[in-house]
Formats: structure tokens, C-alpha cells, sequence
């Protein structure tokens, strides 16, 4: 009987899957991937992106290819439903779509209910793709005005960052005036991290010249409005106040916990339902408090892909152990701002070296599957009989008509060539016709 397994969301946690599957594809059964977009972008290097250090490409990832090369259909939709006893999953196509083992990483929402009034100035970072259109239209549409005003309203370290990326981007690209703020709540700038972590930033953010205020704002149209009334006029708000799980998974009759997330064990699985596995923005550990950050998404990856099998092998189960996250030094570089050392970008680096790496594998011995074939070495043959013979009547007609002087090497190359071309165009236009 073949098992179906479903991955839900496109994200960072189920890119190591798919690589996985491209490596290894687990025997007897048929796999899905359920995403949003066809595009996932990396949020660990939004920052980066925003001060201008990566090109658009170097944090988006198209999953069509990955899909294809880890043998799994890929359907956009949005994932609206769940009814985890039928092992049933509800689309935004009004598909419901049916699985044996499934997981969830459909990533979070942004929590701006309260900042509902800015309207259009209103920048929510999630989700990554969308934000990135809207900051690009939003950073043309102010060129060559004389004042340009951008809060940033979030004091972990996602909210630092991108004050300080954009602080960078206004300055480099939009004349004029330029502001940055950042709205944190009260004694709430990077909590968790060392007193020493903070204090930095606090330097930092004071030597670029942007304003650190403390309270929960609430939105206005035309800025935001401090607990003590003080109004901040702001022309852009980028909204970097955490995730909040979708509406839909409190419905499913998954065990949550509170606020909405789904409750996983050390090994990533439902509590309540062990054949549904969970990762990223959505889950709370019921072992342990994990913040919730791109890293722990990816680093999820590979346990998620290594217990999916287990579940089919029915062997013992891997755990995820997090680190705790380390913020250091200013790497100016990379993400113009306090960045996690070695947190976010080697994460996603490797899996996607290994992505790569097996990709250009398959596509090798793919390619040499098609040039050894009985049509494609005939064709190939006579064009080199053709070509070969021609390029060595021109090259050295004299010596082979007398005999003498004959340029062994070069005739067999003369030869070789021209076989060599002809069967792989042939291959990579067998290729091409396959998909």
C-alpha cells in the first residue's frame, strides 16, 4: 500500500525535507507539498535584503524545481482546514486533500490588530514575499521628497535589525530628510539576551541616530499613538511584532496551547496526534520553551525529514535540541545590524548546498541516462561520421590520402568531438521534452 505524506507550507522547515527526498526518497510512497507561493523567501536575511547587501534572489527560492527533484506534487493553496481523525486536509481550492502522515509548517501571522488603523502605511513583515513588494513600492514612491519617516514596531532582535536595515536603505537611496524609530515595549528591547547583547544595541542604535521608544503603540492614520499620547507621525510602519498561529488550526481539534500553537513533543510531533508532525511559527514545545525564529525552523528540517521516515519504519524517533541563540557583534556586511552569528544563513546555506549539490547529481546521471541510449548514440554516430570526416579532409587530407604524417590524436579527436555534442544536445532536448 503506498503512503501518502503531506507536507503543508513551504517554508524553512520543510526545505531540509525535500532535500532529504531528493537524496533519499522514502520507498513506497506518494508525497505532496501545499504551499502559499511557488515562492519561499528566507526571513533571516529580510535585513540584509532591506540595507541593500543581497539581491532579491539571494533569500528567494523556487520550489517547483526542489518539488520536482524530491518526486512530490506540488499544489498552490492556501491550507484553510483540518480534520486530523479523517486524515483529511482543507484547501483554499476546495480540495481536501487526504494523507497518512503530514506536517505542518505553514508559518505564523503578524499580530497587528492594534496597528489596523495606519491602513496602506501599515508594513506587517510576515508574509516575507508580499512585505518585499510593498517596501520596494513603498521606497520608489519616496524618492526626492524631503522628509521620509519609517517606524519599526518590535524589540526582539528581528525588530532591531530591520531599524537599522532600513535606517541604511532610506540613507543610500532616498533623498532628503530620512527617520527611523523603534517602538518597543517597555523594557522589552531584545529580552532574553545578555545585559551585555543590550547595551550594545542600544549603542548602536543610538550612534545611527535612530529613536528608541518604550510602550505598546497603538495605530492611527497617520502614525502611532505612544500610552502616553505622544503621537509618532510616521510615513511606513514595518510591523515586527511577533506571530501569532492562523485561526484555522484552534478548529482542527489538534492539542494546542496557549495563544493558539500547536503542541509538539521533543520529537516534533502532535501530542495528540502522533501521525501529524509540526514545526516553525505555529508549534509551542510542551518540553521546553523555544523561541520562536527562522533558525529553529531550519534546524527543525532534518529532524522532521528523519522522523517521517521513522514513522514509516516504525524506529525510534529523533529529538530536536535547540541552542540557545547568541547574538554578537555588529556584522555591517551581511545585515547592516546586530546579527545571530551563525544562526540564521549557515542553517539554510547547508541545506541548500546539499540541495544543490544532489540536484546537479540527478541531473548528471539523468542526462548520461539519455546519451546512452540506443537512438541518441545512433544519431550522434552519424554526425560524427559526417563531421569528423569533413573536419579531417580539411585539417589533414594530404596526410591520410598518402599516408604519411597522419595526426593520430587529432583525427580520433576529430571524431570524438562531434559525437561528444551531438549526444548530449540530443540528451538535454530529451530532457527538455520530458518536463
Amino acid at each position: 500500500m503506498t503512503i501518502r505524506i503531506v507536507l503543508a507550507g513551504g517554508g524553512h522547515a520543510h526545505l531540509a525535507v525535500l532535500a532529504d527526498w531528493i537524496g533519499a526518497p522514502p520507498e513506497g510512497t506518494e508525497r505532496w507539498l501545499v504551499t502559499s507561493h511557488r515562492q519561499t523567501a528566507y526571513s533571516g536575511m529580510l535585513p540584509g535584503w532591506i540595507a541593500g547587501d543581497y539581491p532579491a534572489e539571494a533569500l528567494t527560492i523556487d520550489l517547483e524545481p526542489l518539488a520536482r527533484l524530491a518526486g512530490a506534487r506540488l499544489v498552490i493553496a492556501d491550507v484553510v482546514g483540518l480534520d486530523p481523525e479523517q486524515h483529511l486536509l482543507d484547501l483554499s481550492t476546495g480540495v481536501r486533500l487526504g494523507f497518512d502522515l503530514l506536517s505542518l509548517a505553514t508559518g505564523g501571522e503578524s499580530d497587528v490588530s492594534h496597528l489596523a488603523a495606519l491602513g496602506d502605511r501599515l508594513l506587517p513583515v510576515r508574509p516575507v514575499l508580499p512585505f518585499m513588494a510593498r517596501w520596494e513600492a513603498f521606497v520608489a514612491g519616496r524618492q526626492g521628497r524631503t522628509l521620509t519617516r519609517v517606524a519599526v514596531v518590535g524589540g526582539g532582535a528581528a525588530g532591531v535589525e530591520l531599524a537599522l536595515a532600513a535606517e541604511r536603505s532610506l540613507r543610500r537611496q532616498i533623498g532628503g530628510t530620512t527617520k527611523v524609530i523603534l517602538v518597543a515595549p517597555r523594557d522589552a528591547l531584545l529580552a532574553g539576551h545578555s545585559e551585555a547583547v543590550r547595551r550594545r544595541a542600544g549603542d548602536v542604535l543610538r550612534a545611527r541616530d535612530i529613536a528608541l521608544h518604550e510602550g505598546h503603540a497603538a495605530g492611527a492614520p497617520d502614525g502611532l499613538m505612544l500610552p502616553d499620547g505622544t503621537m509618532l507621525a510616521c510615513d511606513a510602519v514595518i510591523a515586527a511584532t511577533g506571530s501569532r498561529p492562523s485561526d484555522w488550526i484552534t478548529d482542527t481539534g489538534l492539542a494546542v496551547r496557549e495563544g493558539g500553537f500547536v503542541a509538539v513533543g521533543s520529537d516534533l510531533r502532535s501530542v495528540s496526534h502522533p501521525d501529524i508532525f509540526a514545526a516553525g511559527d505555529i508549534v509551542s514545545r510542551s518540553d521546553r520553551r523555544v523561541e520562536r525564529s527562522g533558525v529553529h525552523a531550519v534546524k527543525a528540517g532534518p529532524v522532521i525529514a528523519a522522523n517521517l521516515k521513522a514513522a514509516l519504519a516504525g524506529t525510534p524517533m529523533h529529538d530536536y535540541i535547540p541552542r540557545r541563540p547568541v547574538m554578537g557583534k555588529t556584522d555591517r556586511r551581511r545585515t547592516s545590524g546586530l546579527a545571530a552569528q551563525g544562526l540564521d544563513r549557515p542553517p539554510l546555506r547547508r541545506t541548500l548546498r546539499r540541495v544543490r549539490a544532489v540536484s546537479l547529481m540527478k541531473g548528471v546521471a539523468a542526462l548520461l541516462q539519455h546519451m546512452i541510449t540506443r537512438p541518441v548514440i545512433a544519431n550522434a554516430l552519424r554526425v560524427s561520421a559526417v563531421v569528423g570526416t569533413i573536419l579531417n579532409a580539411i585539417n589533414q587530407g594530404s596526410a591520410i590520402w598518402t599516408g604519411v604524417g597522419i595526426d593520430w590524436p587529432r583525427l580520433a579527436l576529430n571524431y570524438a568531438v562531434p559525437f561528444l555534442v551531438a549526444s548530449y544536445s540530443a540528451a538535454r532536448i530529451c530532457q527538455a521534452m520530458e518536463g
